[in-house]
């Protein structure tokens, strides 16, 4: 067992191991955004910092099909900060938080050597989508195209720009279809630790391995932090979801069926080591 699995195995509890937790009808969602671990001030401005750090948190409260509510910060800053840097900061967290009908309800702040964030989304939703409920030939997908993020954390780590637009600083949330097509899903969650990964949690909770109907190079497989969506749904629901997807703008790809059969993770951890 990985490190990082026999430390959540402590705490077992039958609420833990989703996106978020359901406790009485809320989902509570907490993730970090740290300094030398997540980015490098040098790759994103204040602004696109907390944006990021934003937009990874609430991806968790869409991927359980929850609306985001409140938001709670916890930021440690490093002493050398400037003023207008703290702003630039603040307003990446406005910003995102305006967009999606959020509202920010206080946290903690300190001084640091870095800039380390945590953020906890508290959201709402009457029918939560869990990772547990994949059926034996069911349908699995995944939304928009994968693999940008790792190609453009390659190129930041060898000193190159990456576009204003790239997935790496911005994740595209695909909350519109998620919540038109929830009702089709037997299983989802977002695409955090790469697709390969994060079937390996799908394929432990469900006991179901995965026929692919073609190869996925590991590339694509691997790419983290890429906060699209996985989902597993019946045969009978395809037609409905192209459809919404194309009135939603969505790009999805039906990539495997799930089958009764062993699953093997085919990449590095991105969490110690």
């Amino acid at each position: 067992m990985d490190l990082e699995s026999y430390f959540i195995k402590q705490f077992e509890d039958k609420i833990i191991g989703d996106d978020g937790a359901l406790v009485d009808g809320f989902i509570y969602s907490k993730d970090a955004f740290f300094e030398n671990v997540h980015f490098k001030k040098e790759w994103l401005t204040y602004k696109e910092i907390a944006t990021k750090a934003m937009l990874v948190n609430i991806s968790d409260a869409f991927a359980m099909g929850a609306k985001p509510l409140y938001a709670l910060l916890s930021v440690a800053m490093p002493k050398d900060i400037t003023k207008q840097e703290a702003k630039e900061l603040a307003k990446g967290f406005n910003q995102v938080a305006k967009k999606y009908g959020i509202k920010i309800i206080g946290g903690d702040t300190i001084s640091n050597t870095k800039l380390d964030i945590t953020i906890t989304i508290i959201s709402k939703t009457k029918k939560p989508l869990f990772r547990k409920g994949l059926k034996q030939n069911h349908l699995l997908a995944y939304t928009g195209v994968l693999g940008d993020s790792q190609k453009d954390l390659k190129k930041l780590f060898s000193g190159k720009k990456v576009y204003k637009n790239s997935k790496f600083k911005a994740p595209i949330l695909r909350d519109r279809f998620i919540f038109t097509c929830k009702k089709y899903f037997s299983c989802g969650m977002d695409i955090s630790d790469g697709l390969f990964s994060d079937l390996e949690k799908l394929h432990k909770i469900n006991k179901l391995g995965f026929f692919f109907f073609r190869a996925i190079k590991k590339e694509i497989g691997c790419s983290g932090e890429e906060y699209e969506m996985v989902f597993g749904f019946d045969k009978r629901y395809k037609k409905a979801i192209i459809s919404k997807a194309k009135q939603t703008r969505t790009p999805i790809t039906i990539f495997a069926q799930a089958r009764r059969k062993s699953y093997k993770n085919r990449c590095k951890r991105h969490h110690f080591g």
